[in-house]
């Protein structure tokens, strides 16, 4: 009898455990209803907490941007604030990847293989990367203040996991969004709701593709 009430108000704690934290299913699609793909979305709490519970994300504190073929994979990065990246070159010719954007300007001279030190993105804002030597390359770091965020598949969704039940303010950023972030934001009741659905259409701007070198560009060694 006692291992049958130890049983029973073990699974009474777990199940409370499990109730503790809420989800949010995010569906991002455009103005003609397609799936919108590396959207990130982001979940600040109302009350200004931050610091999330232990276990509660799964993001880890180094990343990899790659540079294969001559772009960058992936082309979009969702960062917490505070992560080391690491640009590692899988090219054979050699690259020089920099940024000019506020939240964080920084170059690594011209480079194969894997640079000295990853680069520490300590500034929440949207980072554009580029390549002096290759004009075409762009990519994009998001850089977020807050530890509860995720980033659209190419089905335009993503989910929020293991949320603290607080209040919410989301928002949804995109590289070809047309308004400014901030006009995409909604509040978000999970006190009490276990999952809660969200949606956005967004409108985005034309994407305008810098055309590659010509094959002669291949013969130099870079």
């Amino acid at each position: 009898m006692r291992m049958l009430t130890f049983c029973a108000v073990g699974l009474l704690a777990t199940g409370a455990a499990h109730a503790q934290t809420a989800e949010i299913a995010v569906s991002v699609t455009d103005e003609l209803g397609k799936p919108v793909a590396d959207a990130v979305v982001v979940a600040v709490p109302a009350d200004g907490n931050l610091r999330p519970p232990a276990k509660s994300t799964d993001h880890p504190r180094g990343v990899i941007v790659d540079q294969v073929d001559k772009e960058f994979v992936p082309r979009v990065t969702a960062i917490l604030v505070g992560t080391a990246v690491t640009f590692p070159n899988h090219d054979n010719v050699r690259h020089q990847v920099y940024s000019f954007s506020p939240a964080k300007r920084f170059e690594l001279p011209l480079y194969a293989g894997v640079p000295a030190a990853p680069v520490v993105f300590d500034k929440p804002g949207v980072v554009v990367l580029g390549c002096n030597i290759h004009d075409w390359m762009i990519g994009y770091v998001y850089v977020s203040e807050s530890p509860y965020f995720a980033k659209t598949g190419s089905d335009g969704k993503a989910l929020l996991a293991n949320l603290p039940p607080r209040l919410y303010a989301l928002r949804v950023w995109h590289p070809q969004l047309e308004l400014a972030e901030e006009t995409t934001r909604k509040n978000v009741d999970a006190s009490q709701a276990r999952r809660i659905d969200a949606a956005w259409e967004l409108n985005l701007k034309r994407e305008v593709k810098v055309r590659r070198a010509p094959t002669a560009e291949k013969r130099g060694r870079y």
